[in-house]
């Protein structure tokens, strides 16, 4: 069995998809397979992957169906023991892999998760988020269960290429990406996270983040409209596995701020479009049985937010009622 599996989903990702490779190919760990998933890229992508020639590469060549469903055929062959997952304009620092791996395989965790840095232009930097800075020190050095992060479980950083998976656990609980839209990261993450019995945390930057006008979150385009659907794929989780009463409090706050951050910020012309998304969202949640739940356990911001979106008639109205 192949220690690692690294799943790299790309479309149209020639500017960067030659250093993921190299970071990949370079590493002190020679035991893995690259699987790279080309998701109907249209420009030089499938030319620069095959360049490679390195029999550990393994290529899925498909017709353009989004990152979830990329990274879930890249798991229906995945082979290696663990399985981790790089972003086609990101790239794994020096000994990523046997950093990781050490960790998983000695402390035999389901999930263990290591700190990313960003780049941007030539520079480096890091934030609390990557950093792992909500975990003090008493979870350091030691494994632990998930349900002992309640407190700050949604102040956790939801990336998958942030973690080392054991692939027989994502097999046995069918850990799979929602398809069809952005953001799919998030839900992956809490069904993962939250079925793990074993959990670590590696603080060392194993991973970089990099920074450019493409970045899907660095740009509040027409991809944040997927806010609302990933917001209700969350909650269905958290119901059908029994963990709704336990984080209900923070967890729909977590659900209300997703698309109200976005509709602040969300370029002007898809405004109306995603009103209509979270409007559609709440009056179906006001005629569920969980509506009483969002009325109490809202904070008074969000609150506000929940009613005027449900008692106004348009976007033009709600913004009258701010």
């Amino acid at each position: 069995m192949t220690d690692i599996s690294i799943i790299l989903p790309v479309f149209n990702g020639e500017k960067f998809i030659g250093k993921a490779i190299e970071s990949v190919l370079n590493q002190s760990l020679n035991d893995f397979e690259l699987i790279i998933v080309n998701d109907g890229s249209t420009d030089s992508t499938l030319d620069i992957i095959t360049s490679f020639g390195d029999e550990r590469i393994k290529v899925i060549d498909q017709n353009n169906k989004g990152p979830g469903q990329a990274r879930n055929n890249g798991l229906e062959i995945a082979s290696g023991e663990y399985v981790m997952f790089l972003d086609a304009d990101d790239w794994f620092c020096e000994d990523a892999l046997q950093t990781a791996y050490f960790e998983a395989k000695n402390n035999d965790t389901d999930i263990s998760i290591f700190q990313i840095i960003k780049y941007f232009n030539g520079e480096y930097s890091q934030n609390d988020w990557f950093n792992l800075n909500n975990f003090n020190e008493s979870f350091e050095n030691r494994v632990f269960n998930p349900h002992e992060c309640g407190d700050f479980l949604f102040d956790i950083s939801v990336s998958a290429c942030q973690k080392i998976f054991n692939r027989i656990f994502l097999s046995k609980i069918n850990a799979r990406f929602p398809c069809g839209i952005y953001f799919e990261d998030m839900p992956f993450f809490f069904y993962t996270f939250l079925n793990a019995q074993r959990v670590s945390i590696i603080k060392k930057h194993l991973y970089v983040r990099q920074k450019h006008d493409g970045s899907i979150t660095e740009s509040v385009d027409s991809k944040f409209l997927d806010t609302v659907p990933a917001g209700q794929i969350l909650m269905d989780i958290f119901i059908e596995n029994g963990w709704y009463d336990q984080y209900k409090f923070d967890l729909l706050a977590f659900k209300i701020n997703g698309p109200r951050y976005a509709l602040m910020g969300i370029e002007e012309k898809y405004k109306k479009d995603l009103y209509l998304l979270i409007k559609n969202d709440y009056e179906s949640i006001k005629s569920s049985k969980y509506y009483e739940d969002y009325l109490e356990n809202l904070g008074p911001v969000k609150k506000k937010f929940f009613l005027d979106i449900l008692s106004s008639k348009n976007y033009d109205e709600y913004l009258s009622l701010r």
